[in-house]
């Protein structure tokens, strides 16, 4: 648990950091830019410009988010709140694909209408050269931190980052381009930049779209859970394994096969263990939910329904009162397997040499009592 909340608190200090860090150098950013995208007549700089005034909206959303999905699970949120995350992300895509259909629109249309071309200056140039220094900076600082606490946001947001810095080379080219005799270029970085976005928007909606849809691990990552649960001693095999993802982190429900007659307390130990090793050795795994099986209840076909131990001790005091040995049981174990009800009668030793019971006999005449008794299996005897 201590883990668990410490790296809780590394992603909010990451997540704070980074937005806080990425707000500041957006707003000059995008200020800067449409400012000398203006008065140095560059319509690919100004939509760059728009394009790191999203990011700075992006950048407050990522503050929001993080600070809500940072918050411990509660009544209403039993599983957290991390899926805060997810939606953030989400809308993020569609913030980014609105930014680029109003950039491409706008320069498609200024394209063929050679009058509204605009003929940038040198001030352009440089500040698209410095943005590029600036955003490329800003990814590698974001991503460094989304490594570091597993944040499919915080790697969301990085390319955000990136991804400005990719439309400030374009807008860098179509600037020097126009500069140089060709005055069209300008309004093609801008159509380009667009396309960028677009593409960067339906990655970041697809990823988040799954996730929200409870998308499971990859295939390589399953096994590397299937190999972890059955390293644990006691787990004889796995089946109805279930995973999904859930804000950079993922959750499992698994069901494990162990000895039928192992007891309740050692099968919950079993799990427990588990448990702590999904927990420490699959990094995103946070949450895990383990039933211990008997058989394999996902190929053993579900017969009738069997009578539950109150009933059946019922049963068996009826079936078994003309049996002098029977009243002198001290417990009663009851195994529900293959459909029936093996019985395990526990008997004290002293009564068996006292009585000269014959064991084979005895468990032959308990055995017999109960043949009219559908739902009973095979009876064994123990003495102690």
């Amino acid at each position: 648990m201590a883990k668990e909340n410490r790296t809780q608190i590394d992603r909010t200090q990451a997540v704070t950091r980074t937005a806080v860090g990425g707000a500041i150098a957006n707003l000059l950013l995008s200020v800067l830019k449409v400012v000398v995208g203006q008065l140095g007549h560059s319509q690919a700089l100004i939509a760059d410009g728009i394009h790191s005034l999203s990011d700075l909206l992006s950048d407050l959303l990522v503050l929001i988010a993080g600070h809500h999905a940072s918050q411990e699970a509660d009544r209403d949120h039993p599983y957290g709140h991390a899926r805060y995350e997810t939606v953030a992300t989400l809308a993020l895509g569609f913030l980014l694909l609105g930014v680029a259909i109003s950039i491409g629109w706008d320069a498609a249309e200024r394209l063929f209408q050679p009058d509204e071309l605009l003929r940038p200056e040198l001030s352009a140039l440089v500040v698209s050269l410095l943005s590029i220094g600036v955003k490329e900076w800003l990814y590698w600082w974001t991503l460094g931190y989304a490594k570091q606490v597993k944040s499919d946001l915080l790697r969301a947001n990085a390319w955000h980052h990136r991804s400005d810095a990719i439309s400030s080379i374009v807008v860098f080219i179509g600037v020097l381009g126009t500069m140089a005799g060709l005055p069209y270029l300008d309004a093609i970085a801008a159509i380009l930049v667009a396309v960028m976005i677009a593409k960067i928007a339906w990655e970041l909606g697809w990823e988040a779209t799954n996730e929200l849809v409870d998308t499971g691990l990859e295939a390589s990552r399953l096994k590397d859970v299937t190999d972890t649960i059955c390293s644990v001693g006691g787990v004889r095999s796995i089946h109805m394994l279930r995973t999904r993802r859930s804000g950079g982190q993922a959750s499992a429900d698994v069901h494990v096969l162990v000895d039928p007659y192992v007891s309740v307390s050692e099968g919950h130990m079993i799990s427990v263990l588990v448990e702590r090793r999904l927990k420490r050795q699959i990094a995103e795994i946070t949450d895990v939910t383990v039933h211990i099986d008997p058989e394999d209840d996902e190929t053993v076909p579900v017969g009738p329904l069997l009578p539950l131990r109150a009933e059946a001790l019922a049963i068996i005091a009826s079936a078994w009162s003309a049996i002098p040995a029977a009243c002198e049981r001290e417990r009663v174990v009851f195994h529900y397997l293959g459909g029936k009800i093996d019985i395990d009668v526990y008997l004290p030793i002293s009564a068996c040499l006292r009585n000269g019971w014959d064991p084979s006999g005895l468990r032959d005449e308990l055995q017999n009592a109960l043949a009219q008794e559908t739902a009973f299996g095979r009876v064994r005897i123990y003495y102690g």
